[in-house]
């Protein structure tokens, strides 16, 4: 889901999959492998009391129990294998090199472990001869008969048992030994399994720390698998001290958490990096009430007004006394989304002559789309500031289709999980780093620090439209309205546009996000931050909460408008008479991450048990088709209305279905290269041509 297999098939490291990469990876899954080992000692050595009896308790138990994780490198090493060459198109000698990696990773970490084992052991037969020397248990003599009924116990019965990896011995009887000696040789194993595991956990603060140095950014797989090592041991830990007290001990340090968070002693929250969350007396009212009051008739003409001088101001760089208008709308879809955008805007640009940013008024979409949208926005801007850049250049596909996965996961094993207490400032504003920053940092490095602005950086370039203006969406999760981020004012998209004296009074379904926090300094906000907001992935990404009262969170503009066509539709039919006046065509230019039509993955019943869940995931499996149905109407109704209307769907659909880019924050080659290949399939040839038709009555004019 989301990728996660990538970053344990084909592990990066500084940007690369490599040796290293792979060597870091095996000592974590090595290190997993102990805990599990370690923990399942634990928690059952007492079903096998011959254990005591023997030199190196411990590493018995792990021969005896190595079928499991064996089985598993086994099965984890032939999917590396086929995700290596099939998806990362990897020769067989990188493969083997990548194996030989992890397994060097993985013997180094296991025999650290076994080494501090056999010392931890070596020093617990000390402290036991010396405490006990006159103990009946030590000096009795060895019974060498063997009783096939004392191994195990009344759960699990033994009779042999691997001493070695090709010698088996029958269990002897240890019957002679008391059960507090038996306890205590088990005991002090704990104690040792403790402070291994312990250190595992002061690792990952440390890494949590220095997690801005990229030496420090861990190969996400290596993170994750020792945080869960961790949780392994922890919960092993809690069965085995507080027995039939676990459970409840759990439900009451959950209770706990609870009331601390809900009084506000702790907050694990994400904010809107640059946002003013210290001024809790002017924070605004989320109600009705509050929002009716944001869009009254004489603020939505005021901001249409607004809007009016910023359309001239475009209407000036056009070489047309009635120019085409153009917008553009992304579809969501991670990183998939955010590359496939970019090529389409390269190829557009090219066919404009260069002048696609001139000549586009707006963007507006939803999640991925808009990161690439948004790079190349601003690597149009650096070319009209006089910088020598080439917007066909395809280095900055490979730029935008960089790894984002790694840095948030890795963040958040090692942050927001761990050690959650570093901070940074923007503007005069401290916000905790965690896994949201991390998103923001790599995402601002792989654009070569383009995106790193705030608003009030680009908010002189909307108005004056050296930029086409952005329109940045989400969703307010109390509600589902939209919430709109925007340098301009937009009250008049809070709502419908409509004749009251024909139709009765409608509730805003949008929130102008300047207007509703104008006293918590909007403007601040980080540029990456607006764009996380529109890309927030359900648990990949954290929810954003905003400083309202009631607090909002907002998250994946995709849940509301997946396509980005709601707003654009709105803004249109708002300015129709301008349009209409001032401009030959409106072309709305949407790029889409799938094929239209609904007729992709649909939702079929292969078994008997989703008669049963059919009905609960109707919804999620046909959520997106169902925007789409809804869109096309309105689309309709504008092109019925407006004959000036044109539309042109630039579709992400792949020659084959099997190799369809995945839906994450992460490419594979294969990946990279057949979304690039995509660009030139016979519906976008079309459009292009459409495009080009359009481009060409322009002139004309």
């Amino acid at each position: 889901m989301y990728g996660v297999d990538s970053l344990y098939l084909a592990p990066e490291y500084l940007g690369n999959v490599s040796f290293l990469s792979t060597v870091i990876v095996g000592s974590a899954v090595g290190v997993f492998i102990m805990s599990w080992n370690i923990t399942t000692f634990i928690l059952f050595s007492r079903h096998f009391k011959f254990l005591a009896s023997t030199t190196n308790p411990f590493l018995k138990y792990c021969i005896n129990n190595a079928i499991i994780p064996l089985s598993f490198l086994l099965f984890y090493f032939f999917n590396a294998a086929v995700f290596g060459r099939y998806k990362e198109l990897l020769t067989v000698w990188e493969i083997v090199l990548l194996t030989l990696g992890f397994l060097f990773g993985l013997i180094i970490s296991i025999s650290a472990s076994f080494y501090y084992f056999f010392r931890a052991d070596k020093t617990i037969n000390r402290q036991m001869i010396a405490g006990d020397e006159r103990s009946e248990e030590f000096n009795s003599r060895d019974q060498s008969h063997i009783v096939q009924t004392s191994g195990g116990s009344r759960l699990m019965k033994i009779q042999s048992y691997f001493h070695n990896h090709t010698t088996v011995k029958p269990v002897r009887d240890v019957s002679h030994y008391s059960s507090l000696f038996i306890e205590k040789v088990f005991s002090r194993h704990h104690f040792a399994a403790v402070l291994s595991i312990f250190a595992a956990f002061v690792f990952l603060i440390i890494v949590g720390f220095f997690l801005d140095r990229h030496i420090f950014q861990l190969p996400a797989a290596a993170s994750i698998t020792i945080f869960f090592s961790i949780l392994v041991a922890v919960a092993g830990a809690f069965s085995y001290f507080l027995q039939s007290w676990s459970v409840p001990f759990l439900v009451l340090l959950f209770l706990l958490f609870n009331f601390l968070y809900k009084y506000e002693v702790i907050d694990p929250t994400n904010k809107a990096y640059g946002l003013n969350y210290g001024n809790r007396k002017d924070r605004p009212l989320y109600d009705r009430e509050s929002l009716q009051s944001l869009c009254t008739p004489e603020h939505v003409e005021q901001d249409r007004k607004h809007m009016i001088q910023v359309l001239k101001n475009w209407k000036k760089k056009q070489p047309e006394k009635k120019p085409v208008f153009y917008l553009i709308t992304t579809s969501g879809g991670g990183t998939r989304s955010a590359t496939f955008t970019l090529n389409i805007l390269q190829y557009l640009d090219s066919l404009s002559n260069g002048r696609l940013m001139d000549k586009t008024f707006m963007i507006t979409g939803a999640s991925g789309g808009m990161l690439g949208a948004s790079y190349f926005r601003e690597l149009a801007l650096k070319k009209s500031s006089g910088y020598p850049v080439n917007l066909q250049d395809k280095k900055y596909l490979q730029n935008i289709s960089g790894d984002l996965l790694n840095p948030m996961l890795s963040s958040f094993i090692a942050r927001d999980l761990t050690s959650p207490a570093q901070k940074f400032k923007v503007g005069d504003y401290y916000f905790i780093k965690d896994r949201g920053y991390a998103f923001e940092q790599k995402l601002a490095e792989n654009t070569q620090w383009l995106l790193n602005k705030q608003l009030k950086d680009i908010e002189q370039d909307e108005f004056n439209a050296r930029i086409p203006l952005m329109l940045f969406n989400s969703v307010i999760t109390r509600d589902s309205r939209k919430m709109i981020i925007s340098t301009q004012p937009v009250s008049f998209l809070m709502k419908p546009a409509f004749d009251t004296g024909r139709i009765s009074e409608m509730d805003p379904d949008a929130v102008d996000f300047g207007a509703l926090f104008s006293k918590q300094d909007p403007m601040n906000l980080r540029l990456l931050s607006a764009l996380r907001m529109n890309a927030t992935f359900p648990y990949v990404l954290p929810n954003v909460w905003l400083p309202s009262k009631p607090v909002i969170d907002v998250m994946d503009a995709g849940l509301r408008d997946n396509y980005g066509q709601e707003t654009a539709l709105r803004f249109l039919f708002v300015f129709r008479k301008w349009l209409m006046e001032n401009t030959s065509k409106v072309v709305l230019i949407q790029i889409r991450d799938r094929r239209s039509g609904g007729w992709e993955h649909p939702f079929e019943s292969d078994n008997i048990s989703e008669i049963i869940t059919k009905p609960m995931l109707l919804l999620q499996y046909n959520y997106y088709k169902m925007q789409e149905y809804s869109q096309n109407e309105i689309v309709s109704l504008e092109s019925f209305i407006n004959d000036k209307f044109y539309k042109l769907s630039f579709q992400y659909a792949p020659r084959k279905e099997d190799i369809t880019a995945a839906l994450n924050f992460h490419l594979t080659k294969r990946e990279k290269i057949n979304i690039e290949e995509a660009t030139g399939n016979e519906n976008n040839v079309k459009a292009f041509e459409k495009f080009k038709q359009l481009s060409m009555i322009s002139k004309k004019q």
